[in-house]
This record gives C-alpha cells, sequence and structure tokens, in this order.
C-alpha cells in the first residue's frame, strides 16, 4: 500500500504511517469511524507480518473476536496518522491487542481488539504458545 509507512518500536510497540486519502472521508467532511476500523485490522496485520519468524506466520493466522473502538478527535483529508499498537495479554488462545491513532501528538482513537490464534490448516482455535508470546516481548 502507498500509503503505509512501517515501523518498529521499541517493548514490543509497533508503528504504521498511514495518508488519509480521499475515500476515507465521509459526508461530515472527516474520517469516516468505519475507515478506523479498517486500519485496526492493517496495523494488527503489519505488526504481525513483521516479526522475523514466518515459519510462525505461516502457520497460524488470527481472527478478531470483539473490536471496542473509543473515537476522540477527528482526521482530515490530508492527515497523516500514525498507528500505534500493542499485545497486553496473551492467554489460552486469546489475545488483547491495543491500537491507539495519533496526528502529532492529538489521538483521535483508541482500540482494544480480542484476537483469537488459529491453526492456518485446520483454522481450529490453537493455544499460543511461548514461543509466539516472546514474539511480543510480553
Amino acid at each position: 500500500m502507498k500509503n503505509v509507512r512501517i515501523q518498529a518500536l521499541q517493548n514490543a510497540k509497533f508503528s504504521l504511517k498511514i495518508s488519509v486519502q480521499p475515500d476515507d472521508i465521509d459526508e461530515l467532511n472527516h474520517v469516516n469511524n468505519v475507515v478506523y476500523l479498517r486500519w485496526v485490522q492493517l496495523v494488527a496485520a503489519a505488526h504481525w507480518n513483521s516479526i522475523p519468524n514466518g515459519e510462525i506466520r505461516v502457520k497460524h493466522l488470527w481472527v478478531a473476536l470483539r473490536h471496542e473502538i473509543d473515537y476522540l478527535n477527528p482526521a482530515f483529508l490530508g492527515d497523516e496518522i500514525e498507528g500505534h499498537t500493542w499485545v497486553s495479554s496473551m492467554e489460552g488462545v486469546k489475545s488483547i491487542r491495543h491500537v491507539e491513532f495519533y496526528v502529532r501528538e492529538k489521538c483521535l482513537a483508541k482500540a482494544k481488539t480480542i484476537w483469537c490464534l488459529i491453526d492456518s490448516v485446520t483454522w481450529k482455535p490453537k493455544r499460543i504458545t511461548p514461543d509466539i508470546k516472546a514474539l511480543f516481548e510480553m
């Protein structure tokens, strides 16, 4: 995607730069709420795909079970958004991921998502193992 730039951060945080595009804007002339959900998934996928262990990535997939988003400030066409994400817990088959979106120092939205790890062949839930937890420095 040409409007996205990836940057890894310290302490298992991950950053993704996103440029607001014309299709992101709604009739109120700001970024539509649904776009933030798309960005949550984009940032989470980019974080997962950035991990160096390709074998783990091939054997596992994540599916979203729940999204909670708090909309704090609007974003507008031309804004350069910075999405930060990190995983706060992993137990059993579930993981809790946080994503925050900023324009400069102003927080636009905060999201908390529950993800389920699944086996990429069987598509059945799979327990999160210590080697996967280690990838997120928990």
